[in-house]
């Protein structure tokens, strides 16, 4: 009849007649791509701590889907566009050739990932996805680390200002990486330090073989 009609009335009067959504019949689901591309995927977010002056402080971080390391690339009051897209360039020098793996970024629509921000990837031959408006679940990850941070570290302290806040994240960030176990992971860290052969029972054992 010629009237425009908005997807979200369509889906309210399906969903008042008791009509499901139609099945995906084609391509994988979005846990699917998740679990195949995990190696190749990173995902990125704020979260906001208040210090005790009452000053809103923002932090930038990524997520490493398959190892579910962590980067904390930035603390700051005022997250600019040129100041985001400065930390996207910084983070990529710093993995260096473990950038070349990365085929995919994952970002929701907050207004502070500009386009110059998505440029910066897609340069490097990363495609941005931006996940569906109000749906953290789409990026778990990321928010699942939120939630921890939140209960093991920035809630259980009075922040000073960027610079404090800055100190703590590099003390929990390198003690997740190295050394807090993941379920997902077999209960070992992202990034677990090197093995250290022990000298003391090498020893004893190559005096043990002389003897005999």
């Amino acid at each position: 009849m010629g009237y425009r009609v908005a997807a979200s009335t369509v889906w309210k009067i399906l969903n008042q007649a008791g009509v499901d959504p139609a099945p995906r019949r084609s391509g994988p689901t979005w846990k699917q791509f998740l679990s195949t591309q995990a190696h190749t995927i990173l995902a990125c977010d704020f979260f906001t701590v208040d210090t005790v002056f009452l000053k809103r402080i923002y932090v930038l971080f990524f997520v490493e889907i398959a190892s579910r390391q962590v980067h904390v690339v930035g603390v700051t009051a005022h997250p600019t566009g040129a100041w985001v897209a400065q930390q996207a360039r910084n983070l990529l020098m710093d993995l260096g050739q473990r950038a070349a793996r990365l085929r995919f970024l994952l970002h929701d629509r907050d207004t502070k990932f500009t386009a110059v921000f998505d440029a910066v990837f897609t340069a490097a031959g990363i495609q941005v996805i931006k996940t569906p408006p109000q749906a953290p679940r789409a990026n778990a990850f990321v928010e699942r680390w939120v939630g921890t941070i939140r209960r093991e570290c920035t809630d259980r302290m009075l922040i000073v200002g960027e610079r404090h806040l800055a100190a703590v994240l590099d003390e929990y960030v390198a003690h997740y990486n190295g050394h807090r176990p993941h379920r997902s992971l077999d209960q070992q860290p992202p990034n677990p330090p090197p093995q250290v052969a022990d000298l003391n029972a090498a020893g004893s054992s190559d005096a043990q073989s002389s003897v005999a």
